[in-house]
């Protein structure tokens, strides 16, 4: 048998696996689960469309249902058990005794160590208890908390794959931050398993870790550990530029896309090469391609040999070719971390070998839809991932447009090949762009050059390296071609394209327009595309109408940034915090938002000069250099060359659009008050927003009782608004009952961090709040805080607008402690 075994069954094949695929999707739409009992209902329900198909004609329609139903059946009752196995909320900020080993690849950066933690055993008081079985923790240097002195908290020289520890934890549910467009960390955690983050406590009262034995478990990630720190100590004594290759060498071995830094990724994403420089699909089926030549060859000569002959006769070669690079790509993928991208193509490739073992040569888009269900069977929310779709639609294009005729000529393999990247390329352009908001111009062209060079020269001899090591060193050389001309590229100022993060629906237009430029059907067909892309190319967002502005509070977790919007001009205000050397809330949180909401900001106002408000400053005028800055302390090691700024002083006023700027604090006298590094908060900016319709916010920074009260002294009504930042993220030396009767806001916005190790908000202040009827929202339970001028009672949530089961709900205001 080559094919289904006629129509009917060819249709009720096709119509089950996009049913599947659709019922998975719509299942990763519902904000909450529902009861085991519902879902089993539904398994039942597909059981009864698939007895009803069977028995009439035309039943596709019951055979789409089946699918679907049960995919959405699957996916619920996977999800409520792994939502069974989250952290009991009493456990949460308790110092608890795991035994266990740890998982994956540690990471260490100059704070400490971040690793997964498997537990075997827990107690809390001496008392067992029950913890989700896969924990990411982080084990930090010398920190300061209320308990505890500065001294340096022990560590260890290495935490490796494999060891069994005993450890005083201290943990809390997954939790991250929420804003629009952005990375969602929740679903990540909860697709990777993790049911808990947490720390390793070192402090005095704690008890000392214990290193229990080495090398219990994970014998092959504990050699590609082994095998990461060799080819990194390579570099060691290397100079910056040599470090940054060896890096790329050991992510390319080991599939550690840490080892890249990320002003190496900058590149490699400008110019759309990004692909190549992690275990991505293109290597694991590369890979596999050499891999099946090999055995097939090594096959075919040993079938030469009378004692293998009856083996050959059995197996012949071209199937042992299939099944030993399916089998030699999967090692592969193992040994290189079995990320989700890597995964995903092995059971993509062990699909169509199996189809081909069994003689089945079905249609392609038969092929296509059994290798998606495949994948999401296994792994449903890798539906929710940008590779799912990057990988099944540029393997859905290079299908439907093969011409399925072989070419021998080097010319023709040669234009086939740029007909292929560039088809690829058409499709791909506005998938990247409503995935990413981004797109690279020039990613065909670099494409072309590095395809080759990486996949036939660099990663061959990475690989090589871990027989030899002298090839790793080798293969760090090689890349330096390359990434010289990418550099050169992507520092070209239209080496990639950013558009605004458009509806969905013109998204999906836009690829349709892709999909028909790049197919081969007659131009005039090809071409009604076009209309389909510029509806995406020339959308803009929506802004305020005159005389109004919106506000939106962005979540950075223990910090602040407010960002204003009126009808034409743009403010920042505050970056958040700067988390470690290569990592801040202006490079991960703002710059992407920034670029989703096509903004471009006109003034930055840096309150002052805390890390939490002003750690991600340089990020952000990096991304945006025309930026103006006004600011309360000199910021000279947060600007790029040559960049001005302006200090901020009461008495500053400035209109937009109709709305009203005014800087209230602090005054000349309060500047002149100054005396060290412990007066930052009273001299952080006040600013005043006012819309023409009289509606305004008041953003305070972190100032304290002290200047609330000069501030309620001076100009009682000034302060009155509709919304208020509440000062300092609720601190209970701030929001003091001069200031909130002087303000009478309707609303308090509270930017702060979830179980935050200050407390921030202080419960007396939440109380103080309270009391005078204004609500409370907050960035644990709300994510991203949305308010505008025009609707002022109102504030909409990021985490009610955009809901999904796995993501964890703030129970009892549980939103401070550590």
């Amino acid at each position: 048998m080559t094919e289904p075994k006629d129509h009917a069954a060819g249709v009720a094949l096709t119509a089950v696996l996009a049913g599947y695929v659709v019922g998975t999707a719509l299942q990763l739409q519902q904000p909450t689960l529902w009861s085991m009992g519902a879902y089993g209902g539904l398994a039942a329900a597909a059981a009864v469309a698939v007895a009803l198909a069977q028995r009439i004609r035309q039943a596709a329609p019951l055979w789409l249902l089946a699918g679907a139903l049960a995919a959405f059946a699957a996916v619920g009752i996977r999800a409520v058990t792994m939502h069974s196995r989250a952290l009991e909320p009493v456990l949460q900020g308790r110092s608890v005794q795991v035994m266990g080993i740890v998982g994956g690849l540690p990471q260490r950066s100059e704070m400490g160590w971040r690793f997964l933690f498997e537990v075997e055993q827990a107690e809390l008081d001496d008392l067992p208890v029950t913890l989700p079985p896969r924990l990411q923790l982080a084990w930090y240097g010398p920190v300061t908390t209320a308990d505890e002195t500065g001294a340096a908290r022990p560590m260890p020289a290495g935490v490796r794959v494999g060891d069994r520890w005993r450890l005083t934890v201290r943990l809390k549910a997954p939790h991250g931050n929420l804003n629009p467009h952005g990375f969602d960390s929740e679903l990540w955690l909860w697709e990777q398993g993790i049911g808990a983050t947490g720390n390793v406590r070192t402090g005095r009262k704690d008890t000392p870790p214990r290193l229990l034995a080495e090398a219990v478990a994970h014998p092959l990630e504990r050699l590609r550990q082994r095998v990461r720190d060799r080819i990194l100590d390579q570099a060691a004594s290397g100079n910056d530029a040599e470090r940054r290759r060896v890096g790329i060498v050991a992510a390319l071995v080991t599939g550690d896309q840490n080892a890249i830094t990320r002003a190496d990724w900058d590149v490699f994403r400008a110019t759309g090469v990004a692909h190549l420089m992690s275990i991505s699909g293109l290597h694991i089926t590369m890979f596999a391609w050499l891999a099946a030549a090999l055995v097939g060859g090594l096959w075919r000569r040993g079938g030469r040999w009378s004692g293998t002959r009856r083996l050959s006769l059995w197996l012949p070669a071209p199937h042992a070719a299939l099944v030993g690079g399916l089998l030699l790509a999967s090692g592969y993928a193992l040994f290189s971390g079995w990320a989700v991208p890597a995964q995903r193509t092995v059971l993509m490739l062990a699909t169509v070998a199996l189809l081909k073992l069994a003689g089945l040569r079905w249609p392609w888009w038969m092929t296509w839809l059994l290798a998606c269900a495949v994948v999401l069977a296994v792994d449903p929310w890798a539906m929710l991932q940008a590779g799912f779709w990057l990988s099944f639609v540029a393997v859905g294009v290079l299908f439907a447009t093969d011409p399925g005729v072989a070419v021998h000529d080097f010319k023709a393999r040669l234009y086939r090949l740029l007909h292929e990247q560039m088809v690829v390329t058409l499709a791909l352009t506005p998938l990247s762009l409503l995935l990413f908001g981004q797109a690279s111009v020039i990613g065909l062209f670099a494409n072309l050059l590095a395809i080759p060079w990486v996949t036939l020269v660099i990663t061959p001899l990475a690989l090589l390296g871990v027989l030899w090591p002298t090839l790793w060193t080798a293969a760090a050389w090689a890349l330096a071609p390359l990434v010289w001309p990418l550099q050169a590229l992507a520092a070209w100022p239209w080496a990639s394209v950013t558009l605004p993060a458009a509806p969905l629906a013109l998204g999906l237009a836009a690829i349709i327009g892709g999909l028909l430029l790049a197919l081969r059907w007659p131009w005039p067909l090809r071409l009604t595309g076009l209309p389909l892309l510029l509806a995406y190319v020339l959308w803009q967002p929506t802004r305020p109408a005159p005389g109004q502005f919106e506000l939106l509070a962005a979540d950075v977790g223990q910090g602040s940034a407010v960002l204003v919007r009126t009808a034409t001009h743009t403010l920042l205000y505050d970056t958040g915090a700067r988390y470690s050397e290569t990592s801040n809330a202006g490079q991960r949180v703002l710059t992407p938002l920034l670029r989703a909401l096509g903004e471009r900001v006109d003034t930055l106002v840096l309150s002052h000069s805390d890390n939490d408000h002003a750690g991600g400053a340089a990020a952000v005028l990096a991304a945006q250099p025309a930026t103006a800055l006004l600011s309360s302390f000199e910021a000279e090691d947060l600007l790029p060359a040559a960049h001005s700024q302006q200090r901020c002083q009461a008495g500053q006023r400035w209109h937009w659009d109709g709305v009203e700027f005014e800087v209230l604090h602090p005054s000349a006298a309060a500047y002149a008050r100054k005396t060290g590094a412990r007066q930052t908060n009273a001299l952080s900016c006040v600013l005043r927003v006012r819309a023409a319709s009289g509606a305004g916010a008041l953003l305070t920074g972190d100032i304290e009782t002290a200047q609330e009260a000069e501030l309620a002294r001076a100009d009682p009504a000034a302060l009155r608004v509709d919304v208020l930042m509440a000062p300092h993220h609720g601190s209970r030396t701030s929001s003091s009952a001069a200031l909130l009767d002087a303000a009478a806001p309707r609303v308090a916005l509270i930017q702060s961090g979830y179980r935050n190790r200050f407390g921030h908000p202080a419960p007396e202040v939440v109380a103080r709040y309270q009391a005078r009827g204004i609500r409370i929202a907050d960035s644990p339970s709300c994510g991203a805080m949305h308010w505008r001028s025009d609707q002022p009672a109102e504030v909409r949530c990021e985490r009610e607008l955009a809901r999904r089961y796995w993501q964890h709900r703030i129970q009892d205001k549980d939103i401070s402690g550590a």
